[in-house]
């Protein structure tokens, strides 16, 4: 039925990489595009072990897809763009931002707590350097552990020393009950039988009971975004971060559609790109992109439009969250991109640049290579 011609788009293979890309499939087949979605496997899920931001070179989770898409194997790739790196081959084109989703991090506790009511010392999980800082400047005595995998591979650790607890619980009382022979008059916390509710947990919930966890977590803090393209809003507590104290990433939330310079970009352009997410994101990448430091140093901007401005919020911490450089500025829209270099410039002199200096030194001896280091991310 469809007229306009077939669209082979590269995604990753997570379960969240194609959820997004199902979401660029779908707004391409509103527009009367046929689209086939091929999996992609990049560096970023082969090494599951390290830390984002010692994957290596720029692009780990982004890279592979590009290159297909240079090659004529596909016809584009979708991103999350916080992924992106900001220098790109120079024939390939970031063809379309489709709307942005929420930009915002959230914290998930297992009993739905604000971030001010964790014990002291408790244990929060995270890989990303920005949000590492961001907890340990508002919460010193946080303890801020590595956490990677896919958003349901996280929320089963962070739930699973509960569920295993209670599980083991229920199972003792079950035995006691038994003992006194299914006694009506026999007192337990526990008026359903451990069968009883295991039924009634989630999928979620069963793959956390059986999963083994070597940290405990008592919060993890995920991008509001992905939490919700996961599909698992309703299976957990979570609180929002405020996007002025934890800044965002540059371009979170934000999908984009990648392709090598022309017509079908045009066309992508066209059919669903979103041009108030395409100006916030370019002032985001574009800091970003003239402050430097990417995945090696913990910088967080937000940009959003308000009228004839675009609002931009920074923020640029050393990598304990002590010291700080931030600040916001109203940047002409009509000018935002070359408004927004300028900010750049004016932030590293305030000593944002000697900020991220130190945080390359610090990736230095966690053993980056210099010509490893992401420029951009």
């Amino acid at each position: 039925m469809r007229t306009r011609g077939t669209l082979r788009l590269a995604t990753r293979g997570s379960a969240l990489a194609r959820r997004q890309a199902a979401l660029v499939k779908e707004a391409l087949e509103e527009r009367r595009y046929e689209v086939e979605l091929v999996t992609v496997e990049t560096t970023g899920d082969q090494i599951t072990d390290e830390l984002i931001h010692r994957l290596g070179k720029t692009g780990a989770f982004v890279r592979e897809l590009d290159e297909r898409v240079l090659e004529g194997d596909l016809d584009g790739a979708v991103h999350s763009m916080k992924d992106m790196p900001t220098e790109q081959p120079p024939d390939l084109v970031t063809a379309a931002v489709p709307e942005r989703g929420r930009p915002g991090d959230v914290l998930v506790t297992p009993d739905g707590s604000q971030l001010d009511e964790l014990p002291h010392g408790a244990t929060v999980g995270t890989s990303s350097l920005r949000r590492r800082a961001q907890l340990l400047s508002e919460r010193p005595d946080l303890q801020v552990e590595p956490l990677r995998g896919n958003v349901d591979t996280r929320l089963e650790k962070l739930l699973a020393p509960a569920l295993q607890d209670e599980h083991q619980d229920r199972t003792e009382a079950d035995k006691e009950r038994k003992g006194n022979g299914g006694s009506e008059d026999f007192e337990s916390e526990y008026d359903r039988t451990v069968d009883d509710w295991f039924e009634d947990l989630s999928e979620l919930e069963r793959q956390a009971l059986g999963r083994e966890v070597e940290t405990e977590y008592d919060a993890i803090v995920l991008a509001a975004a992905g939490l919700e393209r996961s599909g698992l809003t309703h299976h957990v507590d979570y609180r929002q971060l405020p996007t002025g104290t934890f800044v965002p990433a540059p371009g979170q939330g934000a999908l984009a559609v990648t392709a090598s310079d022309g017509e079908t970009a045009r066309e992508v352009q066209t059919a669903i790109d979103h041009p108030r997410s395409r100006v916030e994101t370019t002032v985001e990448r574009t800091i970003l992109a003239e402050l430097g430091g990417g995945c090696i140093a913990p910088i967080g901007i937000y940009a959003v439009v308000q009228g004839e401005y675009v609002h931009a919020t920074v923020s640029v911490f050393d990598r304990d969250g002590e010291e700080s450089v931030a600040a916001s500025r109203d940047l002409p829209i009509e000018t935002h991109a070359e408004a927004a270099r300028e900010f750049a410039r004016d932030l590293a002199d305030r000593g944002a640049a000697d900020l991220i200096e130190a945080a390359h030194e610090d990736a230095d001896d966690d053993g980056v290579s210099e010509e490893d280091k992401p420029a951009g991310k």
